[in-house]
């Protein structure tokens, strides 16, 4: 499968809901590397790279995210692969 990373800029009620920490662990258990943060004014973004179809999935998760987030729109970027190793929280 082709490696490919993808941003995404997700808004709604999406801090303050375990929504980085979820990430995280999805992207892991889908063996995708790449980073989470909170955005200073409410969104997440975040950058996930590896498998297609992997990334797909996890991009797919994100639309909706963990139980108490509220997911009112995920925007969606392709962008060329790092060759990122592992997931990490940024607090950035």
């Amino acid at each position: 499968m082709p490696t490919v990373r993808t941003r995404v800029i997700v808004d709604g009620v999406v801090q303050g809901v375990f929504f980085r920490d979820s990430t995280r662990r999805t992207a892991q258990a889908e063996h995708v590397a790449g980073w989470v943060r909170n955005l200073p004014d409410g969104r997440v973004e975040a950058v996930f790279e590896g498998d297609s179809e992997a990334v797909a999935r996890v991009v797919r998760w994100a639309r909706v995210g963990p139980p108490h987030a509220v997911v009112t729109s995920l925007d969606e970027f392709a962008e060329p692969p790092e060759g990122l190793l592992g997931f990490e929280l940024r607090y950035d």
